[in-house]
């Protein structure tokens, strides 16, 4: 599959490949199937572009946690080439002290009153909402979209705290396409990280108090990946 797209370092030669999930952590740190069983997964048709949503969850401190559903988008090769191809992808740049330089990875950001680049990704928007609405009370509109062409493209420690989420507890879900990549997590103000490690088809959900009190990254890596797409769903007024 060629998908033309824009390099930011060296080339990357492999696509979209099958993967292993592994979890840097033990099992003890899991929770099956929800902290508090106040809602399950949806029934889904054989024929459904992704399966039942049952995450496993992560409790982290300060009422933080993480939800994470391996391999949950049955559909994925074909929505990987679909964004790869479709989305009208944005470079930027940034202030660094006295210097404009390149952000690395590029970018697509979707607003709730505009056309989404497919159907499905709609689909899944509403898939999520509807699975976390009773613990969020609100749906996610929106689909920001990041672009890492290879090892080289990356995202700092941050957290999503534009807007309400600066105050306010609520969900962020992430749906990975392509390359395996590491999300890596740690405590606002510095502390121990923690590792996962997102692959195809994957969904990670970050909620609580997360975004205020947790920090996440993808970090560069000298392995020789290929290209991974991160879909972002959230709630209004949040970024």
């Amino acid at each position: 599959m060629n998908l033309n797209l824009p390099a930011s370092g060296e080339k990357w030669e492999n696509g979209a490949a099958s993967h292993t999930y592994v979890r840097f952590m033990s099992y003890a740190d899991r929770v099956s199937l929800q902290d508090v069983l106040d809602f399950g997964a949806a029934e889904v048709s054989d024929d459904s572009p992704f399966g039942p949503l049952e995450p496993l969850r992560t409790p982290l401190s300060r009422g933080a946690w993480v939800d994470v559903a391996p391999g949950w988008l049955r559909a994925a090769d074909e929505l990987f080439e679909a964004l790869c191809r479709d989305v009208p992808w944005h470079a930027e740049r940034r202030q660094m002290y006295d210097n404009i330089v390149d952000v690395p990875r590029l970018t697509k950001f979707y607003a709730a009153d505009e056309p989404w680049p497919h159907p499905l990704v709609d689909e899944l928007c509403r898939a999520v909402s509807e699975h976390y609405l009773p613990t969020l009370g609100e749906p996610l509109v929106t689909a920001g979209l990041c672009l890492y062409r290879d090892g080289a493209d990356s995202v700092a420690w941050h957290g999503d705290r534009i807007g309400r989420s600066r105050y306010h507890d609520t969900i962020v879900a992430i749906l990975s396409l392509g390359s395996t990549r590491t999300l890596a997590l740690r405590p606002a103000g510095g502390g121990a990280s923690l590792k996962f490690t997102t692959g195809h088809g994957d969904l990670v959900v970050m909620g609580g108090s997360c975004q205020r009190t947790w920090e996440h990254a993808i970090p560069k890596t000298r392995d020789v990946v290929g290209p991974r797409i991160s879909v972002q769903f959230r709630p209004a007024g949040v970024r």
